[in-house]
């Protein structure tokens, strides 16, 4: 079955999606059988290509790649939902930017595919911690399948893992490092750099935007925990809910004093259980120099899950980047298709 891909939001994931597609066709289905085309890109700033016969992704990425727009292919714009219509898509791929408040307008678009029976991969926070459940039943409802293995750890794959790969172990805590931005300052501080050189170099990166708020204060990480809450136990909390604590207090000072003690300090992000039920949080901690998490460094990410029938698995891989998180999109569609 050729698949028709619809893209929305052209970005670094969704223009890295487009040369992982156009360079690795012959690959993908000599060894999945996953073939495609992709019948459908739109951009709130570079507008809207499409062709239900499929997409000559070579000029558009020479046009990406030189003038950062579509150029003259792009066409006259139209609503999102007649756009999926006319392309014949069968499948969306979703990775406009992230809002946490609304999940707009990731939310529109992911309603507007699932409600036409065509499957989704995204890696959008937004909607998912706003509107799971739903989503979840409207895919149902309309023989849709909904993927989201980006919206953590980039393309490295905790939720197949997690679905899948430990099925039948019962999950007693996991706690992680799920911000690449905040790992890679911790790391230049315990180099001996200050917060705000560390943060100045991450910025200068494209680790940290130009608002770093969302990273260095937690809320990143804690609508994570959040998305992880809902899908791994199935707990309906709010960011509000998760105990956070940021980073921008931590002085280079204490992780030297830190590191004496055999500790190096991280930003944790977690969920425990005790006696009185689910404790999700987010916050600085030390960890013991012995312990995998303590040797992640830079804007790599890691999961260290507590199982009962396993014990400790820890998950390392990347948790940002343009082709990572392009990855994770392929990967699931690669998923769906079978």
């Amino acid at each position: 079955m050729i698949n028709n891909i619809a893209l929305a939001g052209c970005g670094n994931v969704g223009t890295a999606l487009l040369e992982i597609l156009h360079e690795k066709k012959n690959e993908l289905k000599e060894k999945y059988g996953f073939e495609y085309k992709v019948v459908l890109i739109s951009d709130l700033m570079k507008g809207i290509v499409m062709d239900p016969e499929g997409l000559d992704l070579e000029k558009i990425l020479n046009e990406l790649h030189s003038r950062h727009s579509f150029g003259a292919l792009a066409q006259a714009a139209g609503h999102f939902d007649e756009l999926l219509d006319q392309s014949g898509a069968t499948v969306l791929a979703e990775c406009t930017p992230t809002n946490l408040k609304t999940g707009e307008p990731g939310l529109s678009h992911l309603r507007a595919a699932l409600s036409r029976g065509i499957s989704v991969t995204t890696t959008n926070k937004g909607p998912i911690a706003v509107a799971f459940d739903e989503l979840c039943q409207l895919a149902e409802e309309c023989g849709a399948k909904l993927s989201y293995e980006g919206v953590v750890m980039s393309g490295t794959p905790l939720i197949d893992m997690m679905k899948n790969g430990i099925a039948g172990c019962s999950v007693l805590g996991l706690e992680g490092i799920l911000n690449g931005t905040t790992n890679f300052i911790l790391t230049k501080m315990g180099e001996g750099a200050t917060y705000a050189d560390a943060l100045a170099e991450a910025t200068a990166l494209g680790y940290a935007e130009a608002d770093p708020s969302g990273d260095v204060e937690g809320w990143d990480a804690a609508v994570k925990v959040v998305i992880l809450a809902k899908i791994l136990f199935g707990k309906e909390i709010d960011v509000k809910d998760v105990t956070r604590i940021g980073i921008t207090q931590v002085t280079p000072q204490q992780i030297a004093e830190a590191r004496r003690g055999g500790f190096t300090i991280k930003l944790v992000a977690g969920i425990r259980f005790d006696s009185f039920g689910m404790h999700p949080y987010v916050m600085p901690k030390e960890i013991a120099a012995t312990h995998p998490l303590a040797a992640i460094n830079g804007a790599t990410n890691a999961i260290t899950v507590n199982t009962d029938n396993l014990g400790e698995i820890t998950l390392v891989g990347p948790g940002a980047g343009r082709r990572e998180t392009g990855q994770a999109l392929l990967s699931d569609m690669i998923r769906m298709s079978r």
